[in-house]
Order: C-alpha cells, then structure tokens, then sequence
C-alpha cells in the first residue's frame, strides 16, 4: 500500500537558523505525485506554504521545497506548529506530520508579587515570560531558597500550605500567615538558552488592625456626640433661627397651619 514517512517527525531548532523538515512516498503515487505542505500554527490556524509546487507568497523569501522536502533558510518563533506532508496521486493520498519546535531562550520574567498582605487572606504570586519556546516552566524562590514544586514530600517543607505551578508560573497561599513573609523571586527556564529571573520583591504578611479600627470607631462616635451637644447647646442659648426650635401643636384656626416656639407661622387654609 502507499505509505508517507519521515526522517524525524519532532524537529527541533534555533531561532534565524535553517532547517530541513522531510517527507517520503513509496512508489504507489508515481508517476507524478502532487505534493504539498500546510502549516498549522499553535492557535489552530492553518495556511499552504507550499501550494502547486511553488512557496506561498508569505513564505517566498525563505521557505523552498526540494524534491518533497521542505527547507527553510531561516525560522522564527511564529514558525512554531505542525506540517503536514500531503502527497496524491494514482488515485491515492497520504500524509505525514512533522512537529517544529523553534528555540527561544526565556526573557527575564514579569513577576506581580503584592508587598503587603493580611493573615488568613488568599494570595496568588504569579510570573510570566512571554517569549521562550518551548514554553518556560517557572521556579520560586524565597529568599535564597529554592521552593520544591511538592512541598508535601520534602520533610523540610511539610507544613508548608503553599501551592505551586510549574507551567502557569503561579504560587498561592491559600491562608497567608505570617511566616509567609519574606522576599520572592521567580525564575523561568527552558532548554533553549540560560533561565532568567525578575526582580526579588518583598511581602509582609500582617495581621488585622484591629486596635486601629476600635480607635477609629470611637473617634467618630466622640465626634458625633461632640456635634449633636453643638446643636443641642446652640438651640439652648437661642443662636439658631427660630424655624429650629421644638414645634408645638396649633390650638386655634380654621387651617392647616405649623407652629414654632416662639412664632407663629400660616402655612395654609381653607374653609369648608
């Protein structure tokens, strides 16, 4: 039967380097095979990048084909994704898939690590590099301390709550206390160039400020009391318009009226 096979189906290469990704076909589609490559990116999209025997017009300046071969003169990180190899004819069709993993050394990581925490909240550290490839994993480190991924199973670090992700670059307190403080540091790595770190920050875990809180409760209600005695104290001694006095009932008149200590003052009448 007709089969289509390669030389390496994972290939792997530096960045603005060349390299050959290679396809093969038994003699079942001879005369004339048709052959094509297809680029499928990361994201899911995919594109010809050799179409009717010729380079597609985004691929021109640096992608070829030789024999059924594809050869790229120079790669870059958007190049990474899967080929696919698709020879036809006599009436048959194969294919054959070619994975290319461009390298990228990691860029020194974006790390938002908070400075001031409070016990027994929820608290997340996280650290990003955008730019190696493969994808960087990500170490954390307090202080100088390497923090184990498992903490469980390092009996130096079994009381520790902490969680950590690798591949997401997250560490979370699920209840921060206050032996979580100190200085944090990530660090992200892959096999494409030398680990790079992002700035070593410093967290303070505290506790509630409940003496601070109390206080401020109690000025407001010292506050408070202070202005209703002003008003109290104020109407007393007659510095308040008399519309401020203490209202009194009406005792005569046919209308609806509103009397004030001191004045009387016709609202309204009518007469039935």
């Amino acid at each position: 039967g007709f089969t289509v096979t390669t030389e390496n189906a994972d290939v792997r290469v530096k960045e603005n380097e060349g390299v050959d990704l290679t396809c093969s076909f038994s003699a079942d589609f001879s005369p004339n095979p048709r052959v094509e490559w297809k680029f499928k990116n990361l994201k899911g999209s995919q594109v010809y990048v050799i179409f009717n025997g010729k380079s597609t017009e985004s691929y021109a300046n640096r992608a070829s084909m030789y024999g059924s071969n594809l050869r790229f003169t120079k790669v870059t990180r958007n190049d990474n994704g899967a080929y696919d190899c698709e020879v036809s004819g006599n009436g048959q069709f194969g294919e054959r898939r070619v994975n290319l993993t461009v390298l990228v050394p990691p860029s020194p990581p974006v790390c938002r690590i908070p400075t001031s925490v409070t016990t027994g909240n929820r608290v997340t550290l996280s650290c990003h590099d955008a730019d190696g490839s493969p994808p960087s994993s990500y170490r954390w480190y307090k202080g100088t301390t390497l923090l184990p991924a498992e903490p469980s199973k390092i009996a130096a670090f079994k009381n520790a709550t902490y969680r950590l992700n690798t591949a997401l670059g997250t560490l979370e307190f699920p209840m921060a206390e206050k032996v979580d403080s100190g200085q944090y540091m990530c660090e992200a790595y892959n096999e494409a160039g030398p680990p790079q770190r992002c700035k070593s920050i410093t967290m303070e875990v505290c506790d509630i400020n409940t003496g601070g809180i109390v206080a401020g409760v109690i000025v407001a209600l010292l506050l408070l009391a202070l202005l209703v005695f002003g008003i109290w104290f104020a109407n007393k001694k007659g510095y308040l318009p008399s519309e401020f006095s203490t209202l009194k009932p009406c005792s005569s008149g046919d209308g609806c009226c509103v009397c004030f200590q001191g004045d009387f003052k016709q609202k309204s009448s009518f007469v039935v």
